[in-house]
């Protein structure tokens, strides 16, 4: 027998129940459609949101928070950044070069509805191995759609991530980050105002791409036959978005708009019924206004497509006009489709204002459709409660630890690791296959597609630790960077999300940024396995605790759930954009890069932590243990400290410590630097009995290496002890080889080469 209507729509019995208490009947179809998308999981927030009230969310410089489209922050002159961090995995999965183009379409969106210029994007992405051709289509096709649409709008990407990990092969993950700009005075924020207001649908005419798109499409797992839902992904058009934004970035200036929201996930219904809510108003849609790309199209269509391209104004009715006439000079469409009321009732009528004598006038219909039926008193095709469409179900489901946790935590790789490679073991060979591994590979392939130097503001781009952009006419910069932890969440999702936020905070800091906000993107399973709950419960509390010690607000993010395919689920991964400020930009901010002849100083002490490791899980498959110790104390010490450094001038190269160890960060600055390096592992500060492989490759937090002048050392090192920072010279750059003495010795130009060309090569195949 077919499955019910609600149940094609992806609602349980439970919720159709609830929908049917609500209304005191059965709902229309439209009602229907549109509590479906409304409720589902990524829209609602159902399963998350209980959980999500755990994080820090204020400081004195928080201007917006979380629930609005994107966090803002104050960086002082008057200006203000917003950022918002999203993902489009499935879509990206089903078709990559779309998938990821509307990705930073809906990203920029979310950024200018603020009131912000988009000004930066970032990319965070997770991909399977690229030994499977899958996977190397996917790869380059969500690369060709980010640079594709980003380039061709105008907003430059200017750094992000790229993981490769099995886990991903039948899911990937893309998850976009942006930046824009504002003047406290141009904020805007989704408010419907006073009844009498109407709401004008701006951009893209709808059509049925994208119906059920990221509301539905993001709220289930993938299975056989997940090709079949390609109609479901949108399709962008950056020019249109590109006038789009010119067009609302003046109706802001003017003060032409009360409130503005984008059209992303659920469309129409989403944000006309959102935005009267939050003022305890009503709307009035009359799906005539509704400009259609396509004949025949249905009011279900019409509400819940997810067509690109697209916003929402609210206005008042003697400033239409001026905003009708801003449209047309930027040439965006533009349509008076709702009017703002006061019966708290989300009510959608077809040809009933032209007929009212609403302004706005019914645009002309598609070839193929017949005219509409104008009349006064027609009554509504759906009519719900405003309130009861965001105000969906949320579930507390059980959480249970892994059956297997506490076995799989036990089995600390060092052991088998140390009888393969006990000290005076060749492990040149190890070093070389790390830094051809594509994770920690070099990026060019894949930043060179994107332009980074839109808007001249980027004072340091793609392939550091962040990026670095100046905001022009003040000494005032930011340093953004994005970051994940998958593997350390999988062995111990608290302690690795607290990870997450200390590395994306220590790249801010090597940027010689304070860190000033967080947006996180929480990418999980299936949130009806209660493992997976556990898993997502754990990580909100670490990065919670991590964001609290560091006084980090968190002002904003996204749910990610169902990435799961053919029953396995990816590894936890939440990924983190942090925003750092420098408030005077005294010099550029030191590249990861040696210089010939300078001290090489590691701060920050290693301790024996191989679990999660690059080294034991990707070249020896080990991927059990624990991951490395999250010393919130420690971070608190060091970022500062490292902040000021690279701000000053006093370093001439910084790095941090990250996936590979310390040999893998050392040898980075070698090749960034074109110079040669010679490291004595007996000088390195550790916390407790090491063997050289572990000194090499182990990924304990809290390090940085830095290249400093030897006239300076002396001073940098006492101030290190003064700040209770371990700290160590513990080489000389200089030659033609990448040495860590008698364990592991490669040559520069071979070293240079297998870091370099690891992912063309691997996408030669």
């Amino acid at each position: 027998m077919a499955d019910s209507l609600h149940v094609q729509l992806g609602m349980t019995d439970d919720e159709f129940e609830a929908v049917v208490a609500e209304l005191g009947r059965e709902p229309t179809h439209l009602e229907l459609a549109m509590y479906s998308v409304m409720w589902s999981e990524h829209c609602s927030y159902k399963s998350s949101k209980p959980h999500l009230k755990r994080f820090p969310t204020d400081a004195p410089w928080v201007m917006v928070g979380p629930g609005e489209g994107a966090g803002v922050i104050d960086v002082g002159r008057d200006l203000a950044v917003a950022i918002r961090i999203e993902s489009h995995n499935h879509p990206s999965a089903v078709e990559p070069y779309q998938g990821a183009a509307t990705g930073v379409g809906g990203i920029i969106r979310d950024v200018f509805s603020m009131g912000a210029r988009p000004i930066a994007l970032m990319d965070p992405l997770r991909f399977g191995n690229l030994d499977d051709p899958r996977t190397r289509y996917i790869f380059e096709g969500v690369v060709s759609g980010i640079s594709g649409y980003g380039n061709a709008v105008g907003v430059p990407t200017v750094g992000g991530e790229v993981v490769f990990d099995d886990c991903y092969r039948d899911n990937p993950l893309v998850n976009v980050f942006c930046l824009g700009l504002l003047n406290h005075d141009e904020l805007q924020l989704a408010v419907a105002g006073a009844p009498g207001n109407l709401a004008v649908l701006l951009g893209s005419g709808t059509g049925r791409d994208g119906i059920g798109g990221a509301s539905v499409l993001a709220s289930a797992g993938f299975a056989e036959g997940s090709l079949d839902k390609r109609p479901s992904v949108q399709v962008g058009d950056p020019f249109e978005e590109k006038r789009l934004i010119e067009a609302c970035l003046e109706l802001y200036r003017r003060k032409l708009v009360v409130g503005v929201q984008d059209l992303g996930a659920a469309g129409l219904s989403c944000a006309a019924s959102e935005t009267a809510a939050k003022g305890g108003a009503g709307m009035d849609v009359d799906v005539a206004r509704i400009v259609r790309r396509e004949p025949k199209m249905t009011p279900v269509e019409l509400l819940t497509s997810e067509s690109q391209e697209r916003m929402l104004a609210i206005v008042t009715p003697e400033q239409l006009d001026d905003v009708l006439e801003v449209a047309a000079r930027w040439e965006v469409r533009a349509s008076v489709v709702g009017l703002v009321t006061d019966t708290e009732r989300f009510r959608v009528y077809d040809g009933r204002f032209d007929a009212l004598g609403i302004p706005g006038k019914n645009p002309a219909r598609p070839h193929g459709d017949n005219a509409e039926v104008l009349s006064s008193d027609s009554a509504p095709i759906a009519d719900v409660p405003i309130g009861s469409l965001g105000d969906g179900p949320v579930y507390y489901r059980p959480l249970a630890v892994p059956d297997d946790l506490a076995e799989r935590q036990a089995d600390d790789p060092r052991g088998v690791l140390a009888t393969k490679f006990a000290d005076g073991v060749d492990l040149s060979a190890e070093l070389l296959t790390l830094l051809a591994t594509p994770t920690i590979a070099d990026k060019t392939w894949v930043s060179r597609q994107y332009d980074h130097q839109l808007f001249l503001n980027t004072v340091v781009g793609p392939g550091s630790d962040a990026a670095v952009l100046r905001l022009k006419g003040t000494t005032k910069a930011l340093a953004i960077s994005t970051d994940g932890k998958a593997r350390f969440c999988a062995l111990d999702p608290r302690v690795g999300g607290a990870l997450v936020v200390l590395e994306a905070a220590r790249n801010v800091a090597c940027a010689g940024a304070v860190p000033k906000a967080l947006v996180n993107c929480l990418n999980f399973g299936n949130p009806e396995h209660p493992e997976i709950m556990w898993q997502f419960s754990e990580v909100v509390d670490g990065m919670s605790e991590a964001c609290a010690a560091l006084d980090l607000p968190v002002v904003g993010g996204n749910v990610s759930f169902y990435n799961e395919s053919r029953g396995a689920n990816i590894d936890p991964t939440p990924t983190v954009g942090v925003v750092g400020l420098i408030d005077d930009l005294k010099v550029i901010p030191p590249a990861a890069a040696l210089r010939d002849g300078d001290a090489v100083l590691v701060l920050g002490a290693t301790a024996p932590e191989l679990g999660g490791s690059e080294w034991a899980s990707v070249l020896h498959g080990l991927h059990a243990g624990v991951p490395p110790i999250a010393d919130l104390e420690a971070a608190g010490r060091l970022l500062p400290f490292v902040a000021e450094l690279a701000n000053s001038g006093a370093v001439a190269g910084i790095h941090d410590v990250s996936d590979g160890g310390l040999a893998v960060a050392i040898a980075e600055m070698a090749i960034a630097g074109d110079v040669g390096v010679v490291i004595d592992l007996a000088g390195v500060p550790i916390s407790e009995a090491c063997s050289q492989a572990e000194i090499l490759f182990s990924e304990t937090s809290n390090r940085v290496v830095c290249s400093v002048s030897q006239l300076d050392v002396e001073v940098l090192l006492a101030a290190a002890v003064a700040a209770e920072i371990p700290a160590a010279v513990v080489g000389i750059a200089g030659g033609a080889e990448v040495s860590f003495g008698a364990c592991a010795n490669v040559g520069l130009v071979e070293a240079t080469d297998v870091w370099r060309y690891a992912i063309e090569r691997s996408l030669r195949r």
